[in-house]
């Protein structure tokens, strides 16, 4: 096989501006959630933090809270 395994310090490449964009939108949606009485759960908060540090892209930000939500 010719794959080339990723580091394990791997530290995806996206701009301070769009990790901020990221944090924003999901302060945002945790405030909504929070107005609403929810707290979201541990495991959704990690999903979160590996979105706005980029180590997901928004489509999988979704399905992975889908399958969290679903499976939790």
């Amino acid at each position: 096989m010719n794959a080339i395994p990723k580091p394990l310090h791997f530290k995806p490449q996206i701009s301070e501006l769009e990790r901020a964009s990221r944090k924003a939108a999901i302060d945002y949606a945790r405030g909504s959630a929070r107005l609403e009485g929810v707290v979201l759960p541990e495991e959704i908060e990690e999903i979160n933090r590996r979105f706005i540090e980029g180590e997901i892209s928004g489509d999988e930000h979704i399905e992975a809270i889908k399958a969290a939500v679903i499976h939790g």
